[in-house]
């Protein structure tokens, strides 16, 4: 049996069927005695050009081990689904199982908006924590200014009196 890297585009308005028709395409290459080795959602992207006045498509890759049978039936599937926009079969030399690029990327992205939520979530938090201390600063504010005016008072009526006995 031969090794592929198979990548084909779904129109985005079956993107919800796309679970289905993975699991179509996978029982029909195990089916044929065929093995899948990876298989990676990229989801919905922009195309490079429109496709029959469809600008963004839902895109899947699989590679997979099967006989040219099967590799048959599989892109006569593809044919005679309507969803199936574009489709490209590349014979591989051996089977690849490591994450590609693609997902590599994707995953590196969604960290990045975790990240970024956390952070966010995070300042959200020590803003609110300093709210009340942000009412209460005022209220100091106002205490400290008049604490050197009593001071003073304070200061100023023993001599007041000493005048006043005097």
């Amino acid at each position: 049996m031969r090794h592929y890297e198979v990548v084909f585009l779904v129109h985005p308005d079956q993107s919800e069927n796309v679970p289905a028709m993975m699991e179509r395409y996978r029982s029909m290459i195990e089916g044929a005695d065929g093995k899948v080795h990876r298989e990676e959602d990229w989801g919905r992207r922009q195309l490079a050009h429109a496709i029959n006045k469809i600008h963004k498509a839902h895109y899947l890759m699989v590679n997979i081990e099967c006989s040219q049978a099967a590799l048959d039936e599989l892109v006569g599937a593809f044919r005679f689904n309507d969803a199936v926009l574009r489709y490209l079969v590349i014979k591989r030399d051996k089977a690849i199982t490591e994450v590609s690029l693609m997902a590599q990327a994707q995953e590196e992205e969604r960290a990045r908006d975790e990240a970024a939520a956390i952070a966010q979530a995070e300042r959200a938090k020590i803003a609110s924590e300093r709210a009340p201390e942000a009412e209460a600063a005022p209220e100091a504010e106002a205490e400290a200014e008049a604490a050197p005016e009593a001071e003073a008072e304070a200061e100023a009526a023993p001599e007041a009196e000493a005048e006043a006995e005097a």
